[in-house]
């Protein structure tokens, strides 16, 4: 059939509305097999690798996944927990917060966690809030910068989703919140709150994830949404155009990426004598393998190799109260219009 079998509704159940948090994605366990398995969906996505998809696909097929995967469970098997990927852990942790903020303030809507790439997969979880009753459902992907490679492709998947459906809810995007005040305060707050219990650099530096650098002549609005984060974030902090910067990290392959790059940068202030400096990643919602391996473990030893003398990371928003309820007005303002209130006999 080339659309899916509807699920058994009672007709006398209310209609619900849900939310769909959406992250990047994770491998099921921090072995070569399970990496490989996440790296073919992730780097097999043409939003994500943007060359002719012959020749991408044989270099994929043919050269990374024979070799890569088990160099990327090598780094994820460092920051594993008993509970799993910390990627995973965080966002379905957000999920059940989020539900509890919406719900205390009067509006208990159902909330899942998704990811683009891995489990729960997008469309299990958009399977899952049909046959709950949902008849709205709020997309909501944890990118605070829009990217072609990141939120269109959660729209993507969710339009493939669709395809498949007899009977669609309404659908709405979040497509970013790079400039939300709440967002800004809440990395604030984040902040502030690590150089109260450690004291302040000498230099903060704000590190984004990187993409390469032809698609801002493309029209993708990824490094504008970059910087104006950025700079919101040193003004909140009160800080001077001498005492932090900005750089991108997560370099893939031998094309120019955005610049300048977060590792090298790292060195040359090392090399420089800064004193102190601190690393915060404003793009990442939720600390992962970019922030806790790369950040935290390999820039850390490169910059201590160049001779730096203190490095200290920042921790992500993950849990942090002024975030969830951030994120809880986000997601209001999405919802207007809507119906969210206590369902009858529920």
């Amino acid at each position: 059939m080339r659309f899916q079998a509807e699920p058994a509704v009672d007709p006398r159940q209310p209609q619900r509305t849900g939310i769909l948090l959406v992250n990047l994605g994770t491998p099921d366990a921090p072995t070569a097999a399970a990496t490989r398995r996440y790296l073919a969906e992730f780097l097999g996505d043409p939003r994500v690798v943007e060359i002719p998809r012959a020749v991408w696909l044989a270099i994929l097929h043919g050269v990374i996944l024979r070799t890569r995967p088990a160099q990327s469970a090598a780094k994820y098997a460092k920051v594993w927990t008993k509970e799993g990927s910390p990627l995973a852990v965080w966002t379905a942790r957000q999920a059940a917060l989020l539900r509890g903020y919406l719900g205390e303030r009067g509006h208990p809507v159902i909330v899942r966690d998704a990811m683009r790439y891995g489990r729960p997969s997008l469309a299990s979880q958009l399977d899952a809030l049909k046959a709950e009753g949902c008849t709205r459902v709020l997309v909501l992907p944890l990118y605070p910068q829009y990217s072609a490679s990141t939120t269109a492709s959660v729209v993507d998947a969710v339009g493939a989703w669709a395809a498949r459906q007899r009977r669609l809810p309404e659908l709405r995007f979040v497509n970013e919140f790079h400039d939300d005040p709440g967002y800004i305060e809440a990395l604030a707050r984040r902040i502030r709150g690590y150089w109260q219990d450690n004291g302040r650099p000498d230099k903060l530096v704000m590190s984004f994830h990187g993409v390469p650098a032809r698609t801002i002549q493309l029209g993708d609005p990824y490094h504008a949404q970059c910087r104006q984060t950025a700079h919101l974030l040193a003004a909140r902090l009160g800080l001077d155009d001498g005492q932090w910067l900005l750089s991108f990290q997560s370099r893939f392959g031998r094309a120019r990426w955005l610049e300048p790059y977060t590792q090298p940068t790292l060195e040359r202030l090392a090399r420089e004598g800064v004193g102190r400096v601190d690393v915060v990643c404003p793009g990442f919602i939720s600390d992962c393998l970019e922030t806790l391996e790369e950040i935290d473990m390999e820039v850390r030893q490169a910059f201590e190799a160049a001779g730096g003398r203190e490095y200290h990371y920042i921790p992500c928003l993950n849990d942090q109260p002024a975030w969830m309820a951030a994120l809880a007005g986000l997601a209001l303002r999405h919802l207007q219009g809507w119906p969210t209130g206590a369902v009858p006999g529920a």
